[in-house]
């Protein structure tokens, strides 16, 4: 069919595995959508498919890129993602009397307010040998809650009876990290059937695994941050622990909570005993006394959870939501270009993010490919760092090049950080940055000791730090500005993202080159036909790695955000990163000078 485009998503559920196509036609240069559903076991509904369309006929009707295509791909993905075990396991929960995960979190949160969700995308493309599980079994996030900002963690019954996988458990450390970190109430809504057993062995035991969750609510405890659990469903094994160590237990009728259930006890000790007197919502208030609050039903126990959570003393926040920003935060998806080759002006984005008072340049002509300076966020004063991307003449040497941090640039960064740690301002990181500069030149000026400096003064900061990655985010330029591995609050990413140690270009090249000089050692000769297939394969494969979903899969990133959510999900990362400071004296390390 000319001019059009076929995007095949898969998804899978509980019940087996669907495929959902649709083709994007162009027609008189309109894009118009077609659906084609493989749905054997009623994953996708007409009800979801005119519901998809909709969307995706709202958010934008002429389309002229193949990046516009595949982002519309991934709005779609995330709908399906959010159906977690599909509609035949939402039927099963719902036929228990129970609501679903998400059903709860939206009873949960204050009318007219949403969940800024984390960790959508975690398990994406992940153990499809056991069928899959959609966000890692789990919804995690912040809400508002009796108007006191909340991070909320739900099992999602729907996957699997909301095992733990490997990637849950990561999941779940994450949310808790960020409540440590934030000082922020911890809500759990429990309904998990434990570890999932054929992967218990990367379950179970590691600092990083299913007992770190159990430790965590021990040490959060200790904080003193708040942590309220319900038990709306199965609450069995080690996962008993987790709701006993919150400070307010609220448990269902019908809901289960032991270490072990009937069936194990009757094979360990040849006891005979129901579910109730094992491990009921009646026994466990009125004999073993572990329950706090037993309700009838999740809307009579959703209700007092959120008159429990208003007991908490009222939120404190120093963020703004009626300030205006420079620039409406749609007009980021006419001045960013995707193209890692193109150019654009950091400068002119900035306003679509940061509020209306003036953005203060630091060392505006110096150093230029990294740009740096104060403005406002919500009335908040925070530093920004970010990647220019187009080409700058420094007042001596040869031209730079946009998106490679250089000698002076580094140098540049390294100070205003340490400046913003002294006077207590937030970090605010907008990477698209291919990577340090390398060459004769650049090694001769210091290349390596300009990075470590900056490098040290990230990982030393005691300021609140956020980043959100618009483009490329590639090797030691990863570090440099605020990579996971270096603390941020949040960490974000627009769809554009490409997370990699270096680019697909170069990489594929070394990869190729390395797989032609194994086969030779094999006395294997390819020729010009076989060369380019190897290419092909080592692109395509590198390039799968590099997709930012591959990434959120992994939690490198707490979520993908649309270009114009930029500013909205900075707001809230703010608001929470600045409700607790610990006043910690900023030092660095040594620094090579």
């Amino acid at each position: 069919m000319r001019n059009s485009r076929a995007i095949e998503l898969y998804h899978a559920g509980s019940g087996g595995m669907a495929f959902f196509i649709f083709s994007c036609q162009r027609v008189d240069g309109s894009w118009g959508m077609l659906f084609h559903t493989s749905n054997p076991d009623g994953i996708l509904g007409l009800e979801c498919q005119t519901e998809l369309a909709a969307t995706f006929t709202r958010r934008q009707t002429v389309m002229t890129s193949e990046f516009e295509l595949r982002f519309e791909a991934q709005q779609i993905d995330e709908h399906i993602l959010k159906l977690g075990g599909g509609p035949a396991a939402i039927e099963r929960q719902h036929a228990r009397g129970r609501l679903t995960a998400r059903e709860r979190i939206a009873q949960l949160l204050d009318e007219g307010t949403e969940l800024l969700e984390l960790g959508l995308w975690a398990a994406w493309g992940m153990y499809q040998e056991w069928g899959g599980a959609p966000s890692a079994g789990v919804v995690t996030g912040i809400g508002k809650v009796a108007d006191r900002r909340v991070m909320i963690i739900a099992n999602d019954a729907t996957v699997k009876a909301g095992a733990f996988f490997p990637m849950t458990c990561k999941k779940v450390l994450r949310a808790q990290r960020i409540a440590m970190d934030n000082r922020l109430p911890l809500i759990y809504l429990v309904d998990s059937a434990g570890v999932f057993l054929p992967l218990q062995d990367e379950v179970f035991p590691d600092e990083d695994d299913f007992g770190r969750i159990f430790r965590n609510n021990a040490v959060l405890s200790a904080a003193g941050v708040p942590q309220f659990a319900a038990i709306l469903g199965n609450c069995v094994a080690g996962g008993g622990y987790l709701p006993v160590l919150c400070d307010k237990l609220l448990m269902t009728e019908g809901s289960g909570l032991y270490l072990a259930g009937p069936a194990l006890v009757k094979a360990a000790i040849g006891q005979t005993v129901s579910h109730e007197e094992l491990g009921g919502a009646a026994m466990h208030a009125g004999i073993s006394g572990t329950i706090d609050f037993r309700e009838p039903d999740d809307a009579s126990c959703l209700a007092r959870l959120r008159r429990l959570v208003g007991l908490l003393s009222p939120d404190y926040t120093r963020v703004s939501w009626t300030k205006q920003p420079g620039r409406p935060p749609q007009d980021v998806n006419h001045l960013f270009v995707p193209q890692q080759r193109q150019e654009y002006d950091i400068r002119d984005l900035l306003p679509c993010i940061l509020d209306t008072d003036p953005f203060d340049e630091y060392k505006a002509e110096y150093g230029q490919t990294l740009v740096c300076g104060y403005g406002r966020l919500g009335g908040v004063a925070v530093g920004v760092v970010a990647n220019q991307h187009k080409r700058c003449r420094p007042a001596d040497g040869p031209l730079q090049y946009g998106g490679v941090i250089y000698v002076d640039s580094a140098d540049k960064a390294a100070r205003f950080i340490m400046d913003c740690n002294q006077t207590r301002l937030p970090l605010v990181f907008l990477q698209d940055v291919n990577g340090f500069m390398v060459g004769r030149d650049s090694e001769q000026a210091g290349i390596i000791r300009a990075g470590a400096k900056l490098v040290n003064v990230i990982a030393n900061s005691v300021v609140p730090k956020i980043t959100m990655i618009l483009g490329g985010s590639f090797g030691a330029g990863n570090y440099a500005l605020c990579g996971k591995a270096f603390d941020p609050r949040f960490i974000f990413a627009w769809p554009t993202a490409r997370y990699a140690v270096m680019g697909g270009e170069q990489a594929a090249s070394t990869l190729l080159d390395i797989a032609v000089k194994s086969l030779r050692r094999e006395k294997q000769t390819l020729d010009a036909n076989e060369l380019e297939e190897l290419r092909k394969k080592v692109e395509a494969s590198y390039e799968a790695q590099t997709d930012v979903r591959y990434a959120a899969a992994r939690l490198w990133v707490d979520g993908i955000v649309p270009p114009e959510e930029t500013r909205n999900v900075l707001l809230t990362a703010l608001e929470v990163a600045t409700r607790f400071d610990d006043d910690r004296e900023f030092h660095t390390g040594v620094l090579q000078v």
